[in-house]
C-alpha cells in the first residue's frame, strides 16, 4: 500500500500563491504515476497535473498550464504543487494521487484531500 498526505491549503486572495506538498510512503517503488487533482463544490473531480514515470513526464491540465508547477522530491518523498495567479475558481479540496503497478495490477490511491480557498 502507498500512504498520502496533503498539506498547504488554506485561504488566499486572488492572485496569490499556494504550494500545497504531498507526503508520500509505503511501496512507493511501485509507484509509476502521481499528481494532484481537485474537487469543487458541486463539480468532479478532475485533473491537476500528473508526472508520469521518473519524474521526466508531465501531464498539465490546460487551466493549470502556465500557473502550476508539479515537482518530485525522491529524496524527501514529497510532491509538490506550487500555484501561482490564483482564481476564485480555483477553489476546489486538492488531493493527492499516486498510481501503482505490481503483479497484481494497476491500483489508485488518494490523500484526503486538501481545502483550498481563493477569495475575490
Amino acid at each position: 500500500q502507498v500512504q498520502l498526505a496533503e498539506s498547504g491549503g488554506g485561504l488566499v486572495q486572488a492572485g496569490g500563491s499556494l504550494r500545497l506538498s504531498c507526503a508520500y510512503s509505503g511501496r512507493i517503488f511501485e509507484i509509476k504515476r502521481m499528481g494532484w487533482y481537485r474537487q469543487a463544490p458541486g463539480k468532479e473531480r478532475e485533473l491537476v497535473a500528473l508526472i508520469i514515470g521518473g519524474a521526466t513526464n508531465y501531464e498539465y491540465a490546460d487551466f493549470a498550464k502556465g500557473r502550476f508547477t508539479i515537482s518530485r522530491d525522491n529524496a524527501k518523498n514529497t510532491v509538490l504543487l506550487q500555484m501561482y495567479n490564483l482564481k476564485p475558481e480555483d477553489t476546489a479540496v486538492f488531493y493527492c494521487y499516486a498510481e501503482t503497478y505490481s503483479a497484481l495490477g494497476m491500483r489508485g490511491y488518494w490523500g484526503q484531500g486538501t481545502q483550498v480557498t481563493v477569495s475575490s
